[in-house]
């Protein structure tokens, strides 16, 4: 299993406002390791999820009761510097008795490289129920029994260290259940993929900022697994694609620091897109969120 120095998620959503424009802050850079300008590294967008809703979050923050995000709809504008930081303009779209929406504008040197709008909901008690009952976590294997992380499966598999990718330079933990076999089985995969995941480093105890944590995990591996059901794999040079949107909602909270199942699955691939769907669970088997994501998908034999 791939080790590396302890790192800490609970720094990346630190934002700071900015003085004298209500609604606007500043987001630390993302923490990917220096890279020559070759390798042509872009922001994690699960950094872009993450930061865009903690700004949101602190613009309902004084609200009393405060309202919780419920659905966010996201589009990855453009590639961003990870060296760079990152300002946030939040528009008070609505604030309702029971409900909230905000947008929230990312830009870098006043280019826009990501938008997002964000509902939230004053909480309330309701009907409760989930697709499918109670997930049978008991039959996959505990965090414990996992030997491969989603690094070690991108190094096997790749023959080598994995160039260009930048998910190893992230604070979290990826521990890949199901990894598929090397690219020279050329089988199509279409079951789905089960990774779990949390953040590192700990986080308190503020619900807010684990659900910012868990918009940060939700982009971490869904949108690699387009090219499974074609027998190809993303990391392969002939791959050429990018995340173009994310829609999120979150049903139950739950402790992003904490591991988390994170169920995912290739819905429709096509006119070079792919769109994938993901459900997390908590150690219980409970539903906390589902997300899509549609991303861009070449291949080129050249």
């Amino acid at each position: 299993m791939t080790s590396h120095e302890p790192r800490s998620f609970a720094p990346l959503i630190q934002l700071k406002p900015v003085a004298g424009e209500p609604g606007v802050f500043v987001g630390p850079r993302s923490p990917e390791r220096e890279r020559s300008p070759e390798d042509h590294a872009v922001t994690f967008g699960g950094h872009f999820l993450g930061q865009g809703l903690r700004a949101a979050q602190l613009t309902v923050a004084d609200r009393n009761p405060v309202p919780v995000v419920h659905s966010l709809q996201a589009y990855f504008l453009r590639g961003g510097d990870p060296a760079a930081e990152s300002s946030y303009d939040v528009e008070a779209v609505r604030d309702g008795r029971s409900f909230a929406s905000r947008q929230v504008s990312a830009s870098q040197d006043g280019r826009e490289m990501f938008r997002m709008t964000a509902s939230f909901q004053v909480p309330e008690d309701g009907f409760d129920y989930q697709i499918d009952g109670r997930y049978p976590i008991e039959s996959v294997p505990t965090p414990a029994q996992v030997q491969v992380t989603y690094t070690d499966s991108v190094i096997e598999q790749s023959g080598g260290e994995p160039g260009p990718w930048n998910g190893a330079d992230h604070p979290m933990e990826l521990l890949y259940i199901n990894p598929p076999p090397p690219p020279s089985v050329l089988t199509p995969i279409t079951e789905p993929q089960l990774v779990w995941m949390r953040v590192e480093g700990g986080l308190g105890n503020d619900p807010a900022e684990h659900t910012a944590a868990l918009a940060y995990l939700a982009d971490a591996t869904l949108i690699d697994h387009v090219l499974l059901p074609h027998g190809k794999r993303w990391y392969d040079t002939r791959a050429n694609g990018t995340s173009l949107d994310h829609t999120m909602w979150f049903h139950r909270p739950a402790r992003a620091d904490e591991w988390l199942l994170y169920d995912q699955s290739v819905i429709s691939t096509g006119g070079g897109r792919g769109l994938a769907t993901g459900r997390f669970y908590d150690t219980d088997g409970v539903l906390i969120a589902t997300c899509n994501q549609e991303g861009l998908m070449r291949w080129s034999e050249a």
